[in-house]
C-alpha cells in the first residue's frame, strides 16, 4: 500500500513540475511575441525612414542637375503620379 502511494506522490511531484515548466514557458512565449511585434514596428518605422531618405537623395540629385536621364524620366513619372492622386483627391472632397 505504501508503495503505490509513494507512486501517486511522484506522479503528483511530476505533474507539479511539468505545470510549473509549462508555465514558464507561457511567459516566455509572451515575452517573444511583444518582443517581435516591437522589432517589426521598429522595422517599419526604419523602413519608412530609408524611404523618405531615398526621396530626399532623388529631390538633391534632381536639384544639383546630377541625376542620369533614365532616374530623372523615373522621377518626373512618380511626381506626375502624385499630381494626379492629389488632384483626384481634391475633385472628391469638392463633391
Amino acid at each position: 500500500m505504501q508503495e503505490i502511494e509513494l507512486q501517486v506522490q511522484r506522479i503528483h511531484d511530476k505533474l507539479q513540475q511539468v505545470l510549473r515548466q509549462r508555465e514558464s514557458l507561457l511567459k516566455e512565449n509572451n515575452r517573444l511575441k511583444d518582443e517581435l511585434q516591437q522589432l517589426r514596428r521598429s522595422e517599419g518605422s526604419r523602413t519608412e525612414q530609408v524611404e523618405q531618405l531615398r526621396q530626399q537623395v532623388e529631390i538633391l540629385k534632381a536639384k544639383k542637375g546630377e541625376m542620369p536621364l533614365a532616374e530623372k524620366a523615373v522621377l518626373e513619372k512618380r511626381l506626375s503620379q502624385y499630381i494626379r492622386e492629389i488632384d483626384r483627391c481634391i475633385a472628391l472632397l469638392g463633391e
